[in-house]
């Protein structure tokens, strides 16, 4: 059995497994910033990231940057542990 075999069925999807990659390596990454990365759609990310925070995989912080407002996240300790998960030995 391979390691894809054991993939958390969360990150089966290629935008699911960028975003949570990228917030592995980052403290807290905004939404813009994620979405030009992965060159996604607003709404394909919305989409994304709402189902990765009902798992509680990520936290989501709202704040005002100037006058601007900004969401950010984070890869919460459930994410990390769904994450590492999926990279069990065969």
């Amino acid at each position: 059995m391979s390691s894809i075999d054991n993939l958390n069925k969360a990150f089966e999807s290629r935008v699911r497994l960028g975003i949570m990659s990228m917030l592995m390596v980052n403290d807290w990454m905004d939404y813009n910033e994620i979405k030009e990365k992965l060159n996604l759609t607003d709404g394909n990310l919305a989409s994304h990231i709402t189902g990765l925070e009902k798992l509680n995989f990520i936290e989501v912080r709202k704040r005002f940057v100037g006058k601007k407002t900004n969401t950010s996240y984070k890869v919460t300790r459930t994410g990390k542990k769904g994450l590492s998960g999926t990279h069990q030995r065969a």
